[in-house]
């Protein structure tokens, strides 16, 4: 949305972006990062010098609640900041796991700093890892970090790559076996006792680490006050992207519940345009436009040795161009958002 504002002349009024840091980590570079063929600053977009490119301030600041009837926000150091809009786009958590934790190291996916640091930490000392969760991140990493652990275990709670098509699911597989990946699927892991991962009684996983990858859940504070939510707590959304209940305030991507549109990152980047469009036509009093999904999504998963699976609606594919291919968008995008 910010890059569209770089090359049109932003709206009139007081702009500001509010983030808990000071860069935006870009999630289709994170397996990359992990195995060791990127840094870190080639995976962040600096959000300062974009602010000032597009003529928006930048707020840093962790919230903590929202008030939709005032359009308001509270910041964990007790700020309070409200607007005449709200654009929410805050993304989503992996979903959380009940248990004692005492004796597992346990890191989420999101937030992606914090999954750096602790892979830094563990590097130190390789030990025995678990991923919990089947879905495109659950695989990615599975591929980057096998070959810089002893041991590596993919837990899904059905089959993995549920809903995309069987052939890249069936590439998957065979490239999770060639990296000795051990495969578990079809259990629900529903809590954690010591250092054991339990779907009911029975004991799925034993180790020390565990990364979570499960599926996407609100964040907490979405479900204050009045606004609607779909039946997860998603922030249900029009096809203009305005909450269903407050119009003044609007909605996208993991965060947002629209329907018919996927929760993954290639759809919520496909809503940027239309958001910063919209956001105009709201501070300037103009007619909002609807946002359709694409029926098909492009997809490339990084196969942790430099090339990538590919699929696009039932077709998949594999090999070296693909990851070349991958790389290319990826640096491209974080390019076209980096000011120097």
């Amino acid at each position: 949305m910010l890059r569209q504002w770089l090359s049109v002349l932003r709206p009139h009024g007081r702009i500001a972006l509010i983030s808990d840091g000071a860069s935006a980590w870009y999630s289709g570079m994170l397996p990359g990062l992990l195995a060791g063929r990127y840094r870190p600053e080639q995976c962040r977009v600096p959000l300062s010098p974009l602010c000032a490119s597009a003529g928006v301030e930048l707020i840093q600041g962790e919230i903590v609640g929202i008030d939709p009837n005032s359009n308001s926000l509270r910041f964990a150091d007790g700020r309070v900041c409200s607007a005449t809009w709200l654009s929410l786009n805050v993304g989503s958590k992996p979903q959380p796991l009940p248990g004692d934790f005492r004796e597992l190291e346990l890191v989420p996916v999101k937030p992606f700093e914090g999954l750096v640091c602790a892979w830094r930490t563990w590097q130190k000392l390789p030990m025995p890892l678990a991923i919990l969760g089947g879905g495109a991140a659950g695989v990615e990493l599975a591929l980057a970090l096998a070959p810089q652990v002893p041991e590596l275990t993919l837990i899904s709670s059905g089959e993995i790559l549920a809903g995309h098509p069987p052939g890249l699911r069936a590439r998957a597989i065979r490239c999770l076996a060639s990296a000795n990946v051990k495969l578990i699927e079809g259990s629900t892991v529903d809590t954690v006792y010591g250092d054991a991962l339990l779907c009911g009684s029975q004991i799925v996983w034993r180790g020390k680490r565990l990364i979570l990858a499960t599926g996407a859940t609100p964040l907490p504070w979405l479900k204050e006050g009045t606004l609607a939510q779909d039946g997860r707590g998603f922030v249900a959304i029009t096809p203009t992207f305005q909450s269903v209940s407050h119009q003044h305030i609007l909605a996208v991507g993991d965060c947002a519940s629209l329907p018919d549109c996927p929760r993954n990152g290639v759809y919520a980047v496909r809503q940027g345009p239309i958001l910063a469009r919209n956001l105009a036509a709201a501070l300037e009093g103009r007619q909002l436009s609807k946002f359709v999904p694409q029926p098909h999504a492009l997809a490339l998963l990084a196969d942790g040795k430099g090339g990538a699976l590919m699929s696009w609606a039932a077709i998949s594919a594999e090999g070296r161009f693909f990851g070349w291919w991958k790389d290319r968008l990826d640096q491209s995008f974080i390019h076209k958002l980096t000011i120097r």
